[in-house]
């Protein structure tokens, strides 16, 4: 008996999931929700580009202690704004001003960089900005030979 109530479970179990998925899951698509998932995934493929003229600026010789700056110049050659989130530099000599608002695409834009001319002999200080592009972020550089400053002579000035 108990083997005739098991097999008779087993059967019903079989017949269950048989006549459950009898439906066909294309009869099940709706439409609007695959126009509205093509729009979306559309509007995914829209990114900015950040693509600067020049990505390192050598100042060249400076004296210690000589502030300096430059301003990157960039286009936004994608197809969405281009909006930057942050820009940090390699060491707190080095400050970053990025501008604040969205770069429309085709548009163009600035970075500022101030650096305090610190350091001796060969320095070189990254950027990184980090903004809404397909990368995420971009490296920027700037390099200076940092010459000390003239010695005075000893003894009293006259």
């Amino acid at each position: 008996m108990k083997r005739i109530t098991t097999i008779f479970s087993l059967l019903m179990a079989v017949a269950l999931v048989s006549f459950s998925c009898k439906d066909k899951a294309s009869e099940k698509i709706v439409a609007d929700n695959l126009q509205t998932a093509e729009t979306r995934d559309d509007a995914q493929k829209l990114l900015p580009v950040m693509t600067f003229e020049k990505a390192e600026h050598d100042f060249g010789t400076i004296q210690r202690g000589t502030p300096q700056e430059y301003s990157f110049a960039f286009t936004n050659t994608g197809n969405a704004p281009l909006i930057i989130t942050d820009a940090k530099s390699s060491c707190g000599c080095t400050v970053p001003n990025p501008p604040k608002e969205p770069i429309a695409p085709g548009e163009t834009g600035e970075l500022l960089v101030k650096f305090n001319g610190s350091g001796q002999n060969q320095v070189t200080k990254t950027i990184t900005v980090t903004a809404n592009t397909a990368k995420g972020s971009e490296l920027l550089r700037i390099k200076a030979f940092v010459q000390a400053p003239e010695a005075m002579p000893a003894g009293p000035v006259k």
